[in-house]
């Protein structure tokens, strides 16, 4: 059950630490994002994680940056600062692709702006060695762990050096974080010296030429080489994503002037069922600190407080996702009788009213690893689960994400569960079963279902990791089939990104026809972004395919990006001026007049008392799509 008070909340100041007949904690969590105890929110898994284990952890949330007292409400801690800039990147969280600066931040009480800085994770990294001049620092979280190495940052413009560095931390603890962050607490509590923690999995650490330690350990392209060559970049991309997998990765070196190294030790293993199981049964408080009530809450929790994790990583592949980065591509699934455990509490909760938001994780239908290899030898290092097409080793089965989602809802108070993390339509495609999708159309979604096939042109697609468009044409079919046995008539919502490296004007146009066919216009539109850590990001700012190098065009333009941007949502009347000139430079043309298959007319009218051309902004009839 969820409570007011600040009993079972992780101490917040000295008080807190006072009533629990604390002097000292272990470890003070500084952290982005405000404090919410649900296992949704890294810094929460991982202090239940350490307090399970016997140690003291207090949290300093969103410290006010510009002054250093702030990072000392708490007091020094008697092994180390950990620092996580939030569940998000900093710099994700508060500027759009566009560069400009978000008007709320859902992490933040009353989504209030400005509570952190960018970069959060360098600047209170440095806020505390200003302070403590020797405690050790170990990052984490999602900003340090996509930056562990050297990066190019969107922002900036820039290749940046490992994040490790510029904050002048000792240690990064990347990718989840459970194993290692405990071998690190463990070996600090024995009296090891924190430079001489060089042997934990799923860590980067700082030393000198000379001094690695690992067996025949790879180096990369140095930080001076990769700063001058893009080429370099893209070859320094390509190994450390064949070295993302706990059982196959090498220890990467990355150099830097004046015999500075950074050194990557390979990944820590994977869960185990019964360590995610431990991991989602600690003690949360389910929602975030009464401190926060007066302004309003913490709005993330709306989003997972009624909603449950069955599963991490994935294997599915697109380029344009850091996940194979930080969680890896092996999926760990909890058990059914862990998620249903944790969905009766949910049941108990002030304010449910039957309905279980969610049952999902980065891709819902995901419930094992792709192949049985892969917790045994580890994923392939050149070869994808799903991508171009599924591999033969591949294990399509829905059977157990099947019967947990039947055993929850038929929980008492459940009314419904919706599957809304997003399913992959080419996962479902390889399973010749329908019992999946006509339980999740007849039982889980209410009037459509959102997928992602991000492009209709093969090109792009392929450039973005995804399968051919006739893949999700054939799920489109199926999906119509299965809805029709259902009694129901739902639809198909399509997630589409505008400018991902690969796409053309032609493309893009390409992609506005396909939405003229759908007889509607998205309410929303997708502009690639380039955030650290993916293979698109690499090709955005090098030009090249890391797997071939082979040259990608980029759309990096501002103003053709807004052209692309706009086609998607071309009967807005504002788009107008846009897609007209997107359509000349296309060298299509063909599309502009009063015909069906026309995207505008040739002139834009009147708009007087918000009226607009009867052939421009109105919805258009054509042929029904699912």
């Amino acid at each position: 059950m969820e409570q007011d008070s600040n009993i079972g909340f992780l101490p917040v100041s000295r008080q807190d630490m006072e009533q629990r007949g604390w002097e000292q904690c272990d470890f003070v969590f500084v952290i982005g994002d405000a404090y919410v105890d649900h296992s949704s929110f890294g810094p929460a898994i991982i202090s239940r994680h350490l307090e399970a284990h016997g140690y003291r952890v207090g949290i300093i949330s969103q410290p006010d940056w510009k002054r250093e007292e702030s990072i000392s409400a708490l007091g020094e801690p008697r092994l180390a600062f950990l620092v996580c800039g939030g569940n998000m990147d900093s710099m994700v969280n508060h500027y759009t692709v566009a560069k400009k600066r978000r008007k709320s931040d859902a992490y933040t009480p009353g989504g209030a702006t400005g509570k952190r800085p960018d970069y959060a994770t360098i600047v209170y990294s440095n806020l505390i060695r200003r302070t403590y001049k020797k405690t050790p620092i170990i990052l984490g979280g999602i900003e340090a762990s996509l930056r562990r190495m050297a990066h190019y940052d969107y922002w900036s413009d820039k290749v940046k050096r490992s994040i490790l560095l510029d904050a002048g931390a000792d240690l990064v603890s990347y990718g989840m974080g459970e194993h290692s962050i405990l071998e690190i607490a463990e070996a600090l509590d024995s009296g090891i010296a924190v430079r001489d923690i060089t042997f934990v999995p799923g860590t980067v650490y700082r030393t000198k030429e000379g001094e690695v330690s690992a067996y025949e350990p790879i180096y990369l392209p140095g930080y001076e080489e990769i700063t001058a060559d893009k080429k370099k970049y893209a070859e320094s991309f390509l190994i450390q994503y064949e070295n993302t997998d706990p059982f196959t990765a090498g220890t990467l070196v990355e150099r830097y002037p004046n015999k500075v190294l950074v050194v990557q030790n390979p990944p820590a293993k994977p869960l185990s069922r019964q360590e995610m199981d431990d991991v989602y049964a600690y003690p949360y408080m389910g929602t975030f600190h009464p401190s926060y009530k007066e302004k309003g809450g913490v709005p993330a929790i709306e989003e997972i407080r009624f909603s449950l994790t069955s599963c991490r990583g994935c294997f599915g592949g697109c380029n344009f996702c850091a996940l194979t980065f930080h969680q890896g591509r092996i999926v760990q699934a909890r058990s059914q009788e862990s998620i249903l455990e944790e969905a009766k509490k949910i049941t108990e909760k002030k304010g449910f009213k039957g309905y279980i938001h969610d049952v999902g994780g980065p891709t819902a239908n995901f419930r094992r690893p792709a192949c049985e290899k892969q917790m045994k030898k580890g994923v392939c290092k050149r070869k994808q689960c799903l991508f171009p097409e599924p591999c033969e080793n591949l294990k399509a089965d829905h059977k157990d994400y099947v019967t947990l989602l039947r055993r929850l809802r038929s929980l008492p108070k459940v009314k419904k569960v919706f599957v809304r993390s997003g399913i992959r339509f080419d996962y479902v495609m390889a399973d010749g079963d329908d019992t999946f999708l006509r339980e999740l159309c007849e039982h889980h979604i209410s009037g459509q279902l959102r997928v992602a096939p991000e492009h209709v042109s093969d090109r792009v697609l392929r450039a973005m990791g995804k399968p051919k468009n006739a893949v999700y044409e054939s799920f489109l079919r199926r999906y119509e089939r299965v809805n029709k046995l259902t009694g129901k008539s739902q639809y198909v919502v399509p997630y589409l990104m505008s400018s991902h490296p690969g796409s053309t004007l032609a493309d893009a146009v390409e992609l506005a026809e396909y939405i003229r066919d759908l007889g509607y216009m998205p309410e929303q539109a997708q502009d690639f972004y380039p955030t650290p850590a993916t293979i698109s990001t690499c090709m955005y700012y090098t030009g090249l395919d890391p797997w071939t190098m082979k040259p990608v065009y980029v759309p990096k333009n501002p103003h053709e990006k807004a052209m692309q941007r706009a086609l998607i949502q071309y009967r807005k009347p504002e788009n107008y001026e846009l897609v007209k000139e997107a359509l000349y430079k296309a060298g299509r043309t063909d599309l502009i007049g009063f015909e069906p298959h026309c995207l505008i007319p040739p002139r834009k009218l009147s708009h007087k008392k918000g009226k607009v051309s009867p052939s421009h902004g109105k919805k258009k009839k054509s042929k029904k799509r699912y």
